[in-house]
C-alpha cells in the first residue's frame, strides 16, 4: 500500500470508531460525566470541606485532577475493548484482518478511536470542575503530554483484553478486578504522605500512581513522583504495549479458531 493509501485507511478506521461513541452519546459521553460529578460534588463539595487541605492544596483542587484522569482511563479503555471485541464476536473484523492494509495501521486506527474518546470525556469533566473550582495549568506540555500518553496506554490495554477476550463477561473482568482497585489506590484521592511505609513501596508499583501525579503536577504544579521518572516509564509503557499488539495480532492471537 501507498503511504496515501494507509492514511485512508488510518483515516476510515478513526472516522468509525468516532462515529460510533458520538452516535450512542446519551451511553457513552453523559454517564461517566454524571459519575465523576457525583464524585466532585461529594467527595470534592461535601467531604472536602471537612478535609480541609491536602498536599497544600484545597481538597477539590487536589482532586480535580485525579478525577479527571481517572475519566480518561476509564473510557479510553472501554472504547477499545468494547469496538474491537464487538467486530471480532461479529467476525467482521475479518475483513479488515484480509485486506492489504498493514496490522501497525489497524492498530492506531483503533486506538487514536480510544484516545479521542478519552480525551472527549475528560474535557467535558474538566469543563465540569469549573463549576466546583477555579484553577490554572502550571505546566502546558507536561500536562498535555501525560493524558495523551497515559489515553494512548489504556487503549493499547484495551487493544490486549479485547484480543483475549472470548465473551463479553471477558471484556469486564479487568475493568472490574483490575483496573478500578488501580485507580483507586493510585492517589486519586489522597496523598502517598499519608500512607504508612508499606503503602508508599506498594503504591510504587503501581502505574497509575504516577500517571495520577505527573498530570497533577502538570495542573497544580505539586506531585509525590520524580516527573522525568514517570514519563519515561509512560514512553516505555506505550512503546512495550504497541508492540505487543502488533506481535498478538501478526499471531492472529485470539483471531483464529
Amino acid at each position: 500500500m501507498s503511504g496515501s493509501h494507509k492514511y485512508i485507511a488510518f483515516e476510515t478506521i478513526l472516522i468509525k470508531e468516532i462515529r460510533r461513541f458520538a452516535r450512542i452519546w446519551v451511553q457513552t459521553l453523559v454517564p461517566p460525566a454524571i459519575t465523576i460529578g457525583l464524585y466532585f460534588l461529594i467527595f470534592g463539595n461535601l467531604i472536602g470541606t471537612r478535609i480541609g487541605e491536602m498536599g497544600g492544596y484545597a481538597y477539590m483542587d487536589f482532586i480535580v485532577p485525579g478525577l479527571i484522569m481517572m475519566a480518561v482511563i476509564q473510557n479510553s479503555y472501554a472504547n477499545v475493548v468494547a469496538s474491537f471485541f464487538s467486530q471480532k464476536f461479529q467476525r467482521s473484523i475479518e475483513e479488515l484482518l484480509v485486506s492489504p492494509v498493514p496490522n501497525y495501521i489497524i492498530l492506531a486506527g483503533f486506538i487514536a478511536g480510544g484516545v479521542v474518546r478519552g480525551l472527549a470525556v475528560g474535557a467535558i469533566v474538566t469543563v465540569m470542575s469549573f463549576i466546583f473550582t477555579d484553577f490554572s495549568i502550571h505546566n502546558v506540555p507536561v500536562t498535555v503530554g501525560v493524558v495523551l500518553m497515559t489515553a494512548t496506554v489504556f487503549s493499547l490495554a484495551g487493544f490486549v483484553n479485547a484480543l483475549f477476550a472470548n465473551s463479553f463477561d471477558d471484556i469486564s473482568i479487568i475493568p472490574t478486578f483490575v483496573l478500578t482497585p488501580l485507580i483507586y489506590l493510585g492517589g486519586v484521592f489522597y496523598s502517598v504522605e499519608l500512607l504508612p511505609e508499606a503503602g508508599r513501596i506498594v503504591s510504587s508499583f503501581n502505574p497509575i500512581f504516577y500517571m495520577v501525579n505527573t498530570f497533577r503536577y502538570g495542573i497544580l504544579g505539586t506531585s509525590d513522583v520524580n516527573i522525568m521518572w514517570a514519563i519515561v516509564m509512560l514512553t516505555a509503557f506505550v512503546v512495550a504495549l504497541f508492540v505487543a499488539c502488533i506481535l498478538l495480532l501478526r499471531k492472529g492471537t485470539g483471531l483464529r479458531h
